[in-house]
């Protein structure tokens, strides 16, 4: 099956990229690429993009795709990922484009393939206030669990899922807001669970180099459920983490820095200064996931001397320094829920923390306005509503974390 599946998606993908090649019009970039985790060691390979000459990745035909090789030699030494966009002119105008994309990829043990139709409505030319609509289908599943750090949030059938997902972003004169809410439906013969999450982000100047930003989060998915795709209190759903390729196996970040709680992925419930006791609970398997949570973000900014050394310079448009004031809380949920042996009940639990943070992130956004760069956070919570055991309420704690948990 994933066989047949992996060729028919080469053929689809490649037939209309080698027909675009025949043109003098059509480019092809190829850049060498290396990277490390436990199960495949170094993994060596090169990454392509095609695309009509002088279009900048906006134009017909566009191709983003890498092939590996892990020189430890696992049970499936070669990986890949594909993926190919083809406007659709019928739907399409100036910064008003409808496509359909397809995505295929087999790496670090997780085999996954997508078709999906998207559609974007942007007012003029400002690439930052828009609506976008992609209806999709999906089937993925985990092949092997050797790559992944915890096996238990993992589980191994094939997945069909029905998706749709909204998207905007609007600049009020209150400030940057962004929307994003999506559904999806698993139609296998394996569990029909679903799951829905809204996600809105406001960013409110306050004047000169203050700022607030607030992120509200809630997300509901079956109890019956593959357990990649339930919630924790600190960290991003587990299927979540193979979009980044520092968190997508283990090894790549040494596995003590996430047994200890000291590595934090942004998304979903976030809060953060929950990270150190939910990895612990881990680690030593006695772990809970939620399928209804409701949570807030806060962060106030205010100014540091690095960045405001750099501010009115062309780099400070790309990169940044932030130092901040956060405060997260939310309530977390699990229907039926196995107290104990043999005492079945509904999990209610509420959940707070406050403390200090510094982001560093560089950022060049492509032509839609998306990001294109990274986000590195050190950040001190020290205060937790509900801190583990006889520890104090107050106390020093601290985390380092990848991506923005409020990105605007």
């Amino acid at each position: 099956m994933g066989n047949r599946i992996l060729i028919a998606v080469f053929l689809i993908v490649l037939f209309p990229g080698v027909l675009a090649a025949q043109s003098d019009n059509y480019t092809l970039s190829f850049a060498p690429d290396a990277w490390y985790n436990e199960v495949d060691g170094i993994r060596l390979g090169a990454r392509v993009l095609g695309e009509m000459e002088g279009t900048f990745q906006d134009g017909p035909h566009r191709l983003e795709a890498g092939l590996w090789v892990g020189t430890a030699f696992p049970d499936l030494p070669v990986s890949y990922y594909i993926s190919f966009t083809e406007p659709i002119s019928a739907f399409s105008s100036f910064g008003n484009e409808g496509n359909f994309r397809i995505q295929s990829s087999i790496r670090t043990g997780y085999s996954r393939h997508e078709l999906s139709m998207n559609k974007r409505w942007q007012n003029g030319f400002d690439e930052f206030d828009y609506h976008e609509f992609t209806l999709s289908f999906s089937q993925e599943k985990l092949f092997d669990q050797e790559y992944r750090p915890y096996p238990l949030l993992w589980q191994k059938e094939w997945k069909s899922l029905l998706g749709a997902e909204y998207r905007l972003s609007q600049n009020f004169d209150l400030g940057k807001f962004n929307l994003n809410a999506s559904f999806k439906q698993n139609v296998s013969e394996f569990e029909g669970f679903k799951v829905a999450m809204v996600e809105i982000k406001q960013q409110i100047p306050l004047g000169d180099k203050f700022e607030f930003r607030v992120r509200g989060f809630t997300g509901y998915t079956d109890t019956e459920n593959a357990p990649e795709y339930l919630f924790g209190i600190s960290y991003r759903q587990p299927v979540g983490w193979l979009q980044n390729g520092i968190s997508r196996a283990k090894g790549t970040l040494p596995g003590s820095l996430l047994d200890d709680g000291l590595f934090h992925v942004s998304g979903h419930a976030n809060l953060r200064g929950y990270t150190n006791a939910e990895f612990r609970s881990l680690s030593e398997e006695s772990f809970v996931q939620y399928n209804f949570v409701n949570t807030i973000n806060t962060e106030f900014e205010f100014p540091n001397f690095i960045n405001s050394a750099m501010s009115g310079s062309i780099i400070s448009d790309f990169v940044q320094l932030r130092s901040y004031l956060f405060a997260d809380a939310g309530n977390f949920f699990r229907a039926d829920y196995e107290l104990s042996p043999g005492l079945i009940s509904d999990l209610n639990e509420q959940r707070a923390d406050a403390g200090v943070g510094f982001q560093f992130s560089i950022n060049i956004p492509d032509y839609l306005g998306n990001d294109r760069g990274f986000a590195i956070r050190y950040e001190i919570p020290f205060w937790l509503s509900h801190p583990e055991d006889s520890e104090s309420n107050f106390k020093f704690r601290n985390l380092i974390g990848i991506g923005a948990v409020i990105s605007l």
